[in-house]
Parts: C-alpha cells; sequence; structure tokens
C-alpha cells in the first residue's frame, strides 16, 4: 500500500495558488489537519500505512490506554478494510501539497510554489514516480 520514489502532485483542479494549511473546526481537528501536522512535525518519519492509521487513531480519539491493551490487533483490524491511499487526500487535492515519498516510502509535505516542488515535477530526481492526486470533480 505504500509509495516508494514518488512524488503525488496537486490534482489538476485543485483551487490553491500556493500550499495552505488546512483549516481546523470548532469541534476539532479534521483529518486533512492532522495529515498535515504530523507530516510537517516529523518529515520523513512515517509511511503511508503508517501516517493512515495514525491519522485514524488521532481523528478517533482513541485512548491510549486501549491502544496498550489492543496493540496491534486496533492496527490489524483498521487495514482489514480498504483505504483511499493519499492520492486521495485534500492535501495535494484542494490545500496545494505535493506529496514526496522517499526511496524508503517515508513521507513529506512539498509546496506547490516551492522550488522543491518544481525540482520534482520537472523530473530532476532520475527514477523518481510522478503520480497527480485525484481530482475533486470528474470532467464533463
Amino acid at each position: 500500500m505504500n509509495y516508494y520514489n514518488t512524488f503525488i502532485t496537486i490534482a489538476s483542479d485543485c483551487p490553491a495558488d500556493y500550499g495552505v494549511i488546512p483549516p481546523e473546526k470548532k469541534s476539532g481537528r479534521t483529518k486533512p489537519r492532522i495529515e498535515y501536522d504530523l507530516i510537517t512535525s516529523h518529515p520523513y518519519t512515517y509511511t503511508q500505512e503508517d501516517l493512515l492509521y495514525e491519522v485514524h487513531v488521532l481523528h478517533k480519539e482513541i485512548p491510549a490506554e486501549e491502544l496498550a491493551e489492543r496493540g496491534t490487533s486496533l492496527r490489524d483490524e483498521f487495514f482489514q478494510k480498504s483505504h483511499a491511499c493519499l492520492r486521495a487526500s485534500m492535501l495535494p487535492k484542494k490545500y496545494g501539497w505535493g506529496i514526496h515519498f522517499n526511496t524508503e516510502g517515508k513521507i513529506a509535505l512539498v509546496a506547490m510554489e516551492s522550488p522543491d516542488y518544481m525540482h520534482f515535477v520537472e523530473g530532476d530526481n532520475g527514477d523518481l514516480k510522478l503520480v497527480p492526486a485525484m481530482r475533486s470533480s470528474r470532467k464533463k
């Protein structure tokens, strides 16, 4: 489920002009905000699977006691269902963030207005695979 040596570009219909920090709601952090906070706080630390699981735990506010008690069974249970990959994340679809996966599959965000983003998109990275984020709407 993880990507390696891959760059997810922003969606072709992304409304952002630059990388925008996803807003929070009154009720708490949204999934895009949790993704953003985790990746920017710990670049090249999470794989896609690690990130999806950690976002789930934080978004559902699963208590530490339950995590400790259930251990890996909770993670195994989470991955028994299929989950959308980061191409469907709001970060590249709506908020203007490219997602870079290094050769170990670890993730970092790259703002669309940055020189690094252009460097990745222009193919100056050898065998880096470019994959577009999913569009928010269908073409008519």
